[in-house]
Order: C-alpha cells, then sequence, then structure tokens
C-alpha cells in the first residue's frame, strides 16, 4: 500500500490573512508553493507514495485567519488520513547572517523526530545550506494537531542573501532533498 504524505506548503498569498515571511524579493508563501509543487510531483511519479498539497494554485487561500488557514491545512491531512505530514516554510531573522536549514518537531525522539533528521540531511547535501538541526516546539499548531507524524520545515532564511538565492534558484533542489530524506527514511531504493 502506498504511503500517503500530505504536503502544506506554508501561508496565503500576500495580502491574506497568513502571508509568510519577506525577504530579498521573495515571499515565503510563493517560495513554498514551489517546492511543495516539485515535492508532489516526485511523489507522485513514484508508486510507493500517495501526496496531497493544501495549495493547489499560487493563489489558493485557506481560511480566513491565522488560526482557520492552519486548521484548514490539519484538518484537510487528518480526513485523508495522512500517514505523514510535511509542512513547508521559509525563515526570516532581524539579523542578515543567520542562515540555514531546521527541521521542527512536536517531541523528541519520535517518529516525526527520526523523519526530521533525514529530511534535514536531505536538504542540506542536495542545496548545500548550513544543517541548524532538528529542534522540538510543542506549540506550533500543524506539529500540534496533526494525528500522525509530523514535520515543519524551515528550508532557509529569506533574509539571508546566500539562502534567498539558493531559495530563488533551485526550488527543485529543496524538493529533491526533501524527497531523498524520505527515501532514506523509508529505506527505499532509488526508482
Amino acid at each position: 500500500m502506498a504511503i500517503k504524505i500530505y504536503i502544506d506548503q506554508g501561508h496565503n498569498p500576500t495580502g491574506s490573512p497568513n502571508a509568510g515571511a519577506v525577504g530579498n524579493g521573495l515571499y515565503e508563501q510563493d517560495i513554498t508553493y514551489v517546492v511543495g509543487i516539485y515535492l508532489a510531483n516526485l511523489l507522485a511519479l513514484d508508486p510507493r507514495f500517495e501526496v496531497r498539497v493544501s495549495r493547489s494554485t499560487p493563489d489558493e487561500v485557506l481560511g480566513t485567519s491565522n488560526s482557520t488557514s492552519l486548521a484548514a491545512r490539519v484538518s484537510a491531512a487528518n480526513a485523508w488520513p495522512a500517514n505523514y505530514f510535511i509542512s513547508i516554510h521559509c525563515n526570516a531573522n532581524t539579523n542578515p547572517a543567520i542562515n540555514g536549514t531546521e527541521v521542527y518537531v512536536y517531541e523528541q525522539y519520535s517518529q516525526s523526530y527520526w523523519l526530521a533528521q533525514y529530511i534535514l540531511g536531505g536538504i542540506v547535501a542536495r542545496t548545500g545550506t548550513k544543517d541548524n538541526g532538528v529542534r522540538v516546539n510543542s506549540s506550533l499548531y500543524v506539529l500540534r494537531r496533526t494525528q500522525m507524524p509530523a514535520v515543519l520545515v524551515e528550508l532557509g532564511y529569506l533574509t539571508n542573501e546566500s539562502d534567498a538565492r539558493k531559495l530563488e534558484n533551485d526550488p527543485y533542489g529543496f524538493a529533491i532533498g526533501i524527497y531523498n530524506g524520505l527515501l532514506e527514511y523509508f529505506d527505499l531504493p532509488m526508482l
């Protein structure tokens, strides 16, 4: 039976509730949308996976507020029901020197935690971003309310010039990194 992966492309389009971070001329919701679609396409071509995305078009808006937007994403994953939930985000910091990739999970040494290790490793190996580790944050709604192992991936910092250029020029590389991490986690050979 296929492994069901729900990909949540974090945030809504600019001008709507729950729009994301901005930096170096890039918008988080645009990067997350594209990386999510690339990842969904990779998974759709692999018969071992079944995939759904939270935003099927770049201008799709989920919810009418920050909280209803998050609830819509979690509700869709739980209702399917997905086996795994991957929320894709980009980071920002007031210090433009801060850079790298990190993955958030609800608790340490859980299935999500091990999955996060592989996804992080896959992204860093493919894109050359700095490895900022797997971090626990039990307050994040999408990690707290999903009924399956869930990870929140911060691909890189839009506010860092180097990360921003990687996100802008190689979104496919980030998707491949996540895909490679999934294959390693499930101990599946490349097709």
